[in-house]
């Protein structure tokens, strides 16, 4: 069976570009990363998996193409491929789905269904697009064998789908040249426990396997996204200067992320996927640190713990990964707003 696509003439593509697979679970920062990643022209979004996570494998789905029937990726030269979709894993590998409605609204993207249009219909309906069902595990494979040595696998949420891909095929899945895991927390406090980030705390299992994995991963923990924060005035004036569906869409969907925040004390929105997708496309937004981590499984207190071997001046395990441990976050928020402006233009 195929994967779900958006079906155009295929454009040539500049050779220079890097070829990305995102997984993901949308999620209004995701939906951010997703357009940071389709303004951006040094990467080809060539593949989409969903997983569990932020919201049900199915709505995040839905969320996917709703991204895409608004921003329109295959009229934009860039992107003017064929961009394949395909739903994954639907629960954890062990353990109930935990998910985060409370910080991404019921349907995922700050609920959407309370934006009527001038008709008073729900000014974004159902997506239109019907997904045609492939694993998402085997599409990472099968993206992995079609640019073997180039693809970099960009993950958002649980890693499930990876873990997966992992247990069907390591020699595949070790084509890709770079995996950017958004997720855990180095030497910074949790968000969902004081010990565990989410996408970690979520499917613990499957982060300890794909970091023991061998795997060329690349972490953007906590310790670094919570120093990208995003303002609800920044976004407004960066998209004020294009308008546009995508804008007011943007402005919709965010609404709901600023709201809770601001119910917290915060000063902004962490950009926590997007800052994932900003290594990707420029790893020199953040210093990378080889760290031997691993993830606890069985702690009561530290279930989804991202436990890092940071002993000075003695012999440790192997690193494990890369871990960016400082950003340049003046310089990412720059082109998170130039990009995501480019995106909705």
């Amino acid at each position: 069976m195929t994967a779900g696509a958006y079906d155009t003439e295929p454009r040539p593509r500049c050779q220079l570009t890097t070829p990305i697979l995102i997984d993901t679970d949308p999620g209004i920062d995701d939906a951010l990363a997703i357009l940071l990643a389709l303004g951006s022209p040094e990467v080809s979004v060539e593949a989409i998996t969903t997983v569990a996570g932020n919201v049900e494998v199915d709505l995040a789905t839905a969320n996917v193409f709703r991204i895409l029937d608004v921003a329109r990726p295959w009229d934009v030269a860039r992107q003017g491929h064929r961009l394949r979709v395909a739903r994954g894993a639907a629960a954890p590998l062990a353990g109930p789905l935990l998910t985060a409605a409370h910080v991404h609204g019921e349907d995922g993207l700050g609920n959407l269904v309370g934006f009527p249009g001038p008709d008073g219909q729900p000014r974004y309906p159902e997506p239109s697009h019907a997904l045609q069902m492939l694993d998402g595990a085997d599409l990472i494979l099968e993206t992995a064998d079609r640019f073997a040595g180039r693809l970099v696998v960009v993950a958002l949420g649980p890693l499930t789908n990876v873990a997966l891909a992992l247990r069907r095929d390591r020699g595949r899945l070790a084509q890709a040249a770079r995996i950017v895991v958004m997720g855990g927390a180095v030497a910074v406090p949790g968000n969902v426990t004081a010990a565990a980030e989410f996408n970690m705390h979520v499917d613990p299992e499957a982060a300890a396997e794909v970091f023991a994995s061998g795997l060329p991963i690349e972490l953007v923990p906590l310790d670094v996204t919570r120093r990208v924060v995003l303002t609800r005035a920044d976004l407004s004036k960066a998209l004020a200067r294009h308008g546009g569906k995508t804008a007011r869409f943007i402005e919709d969907f965010t609404a709901h992320g600023f709201d809770f925040e601001t119910q917290r004390g915060d000063g902004g929105m962490a950009l926590h996927d997007p800052l994932a997708v900003g290594v990707a496309v420029d790893p020199s937004l953040v210093t990378l640190e080889p760290l031997h981590v691993a993830v606890e499984c069985e702690g009561r207190l530290t279930r989804g713990m991202t436990v890092a071997d940071r002993r000075p001046h003695r012999p440790g395990p192997a690193p494990t990964c890369r871990a960016a441990l400082d950003v340049d976050a003046p310089r990412f928020l720059r082109l998170f707003l130039e990009r995501v402006c480019r995106a909705s233009a």
